[in-house]
């Protein structure tokens, strides 16, 4: 393949998923203390219906869906709201975006004002159920709400990961600029998160300013040397800066970390198209004269 399609190929696939959002994973419930011993019995019991309602989701996600359904049009207060929340997770399961977003956003609304964490945890899914579902507009409008709800429960990591989530929105709607904005606010506030330094790499590597990304490439290396991603990442960085070498180290470390992994099977491509590596000069001859 030419260099000029490789590095067409390299700059359309790599980097961080734009729908693979900092909030997935997050446990919406552990920041949520019984206030008193009367609340403290309906919270364990609410916590247990929930823990049931997502474990269902590995079994049976369309069960889980249908038992959540039934469970919120059944409830109010706590019991809603998880409902809402096992419902949303189950609907991002089954691809249903638009049912996910609803409700997680009906979570957020249900989910009382001084508990301004846990709604801006929703505000976020709703960001990235938007997102997914093709609306990065709608999308960013959540996840600013989830930064402002963040911002007021004086949580900065939670803040950083909706202005990351952001800014993927704001990519895909192509407002480079803003997004590095807001990658820089993010990483100001979470400079120990990879994820914003990753892809703070990977928009400015498309925005051709690579010295700047290879110092951001770094420093997400530093936070999480294990997550293959970041290591795809350096090597596109590389070989457009003309360090071919360096790439290659890149990628080849990529299939050592995770050698069945697909980010392994995209490095061992990249390989394969990279011109071989120069060989080791050959030993200098001394020419020698007649013998005596």
């Amino acid at each position: 393949m030419p260099l000029t399609s490789l590095l067409l190929a390299l700059l359309l696939q790599v980097g961080p998923n734009p729908l693979a959002g900092g909030m997935q994973g997050d446990d919406l419930v552990r920041d949520r203390p019984p206030r008193d011993s009367a609340v403290k019995g309906e919270l364990n019991a609410s916590s247990a219906w929930h823990a049931s309602c997502l474990d269902q989701l590995a079994v049976d996600p369309a069960r889980a869906h249908s038992i959540a359904q039934i469970r919120r049009s059944e409830t109010t207060g706590v019991d809603r709201v998880l409902a809402n929340h096992c419902l949303g997770t189950a609907a991002s399961e089954l691809g249903l975006w638009d049912d996910a977003r609803a409700a997680f956003i009906a979570a957020r609304e249900e989910t009382p004002p001084d508990e301004a964490r846990t709604r801006a945890r929703f505000a976020a899914l709703a960001g990235n159920a938007a997102l997914a579902g093709g609306d990065a507009a709608g999308a960013l409008d959540l996840l600013t709400l989830a930064q402002t709800d963040a911002q007021a429960a004086g949580a900065a990591v939670l803040e950083a990961l909706a202005a990351i989530d952001g800014a993927r929105a704001l990519v895909t709607l192509g407002r480079g600029d803003d997004a590095l904005t807001a990658l820089e606010a993010a990483t100001t506030l979470a400079p120990e998160r990879s994820e914003g330094w990753l892809l703070k790499a990977t928009l400015l590597r498309r925005l051709d300013r690579l010295d700047e990304a290879q110092a951001a490439i770094e420093r997400a290396a530093l936070l999480t040397p294990e997550n293959p991603e970041i290591g795809l990442e350096a090597g596109v960085i590389a070989v457009l800066s003309g360090r071919d070498d360096a790439a290659r180290q890149s990628w080849q470390s990529v299939i050592d970390l995770a050698p069945q992994s697909p980010f392994a099977a995209t490095a061992q491509g990249y390989l394969a198209q990279l011109p071989p590596a120069a060989d080791t000069a050959p030993a200098m001859t001394v020419e020698q004269g007649p013998q005596p």
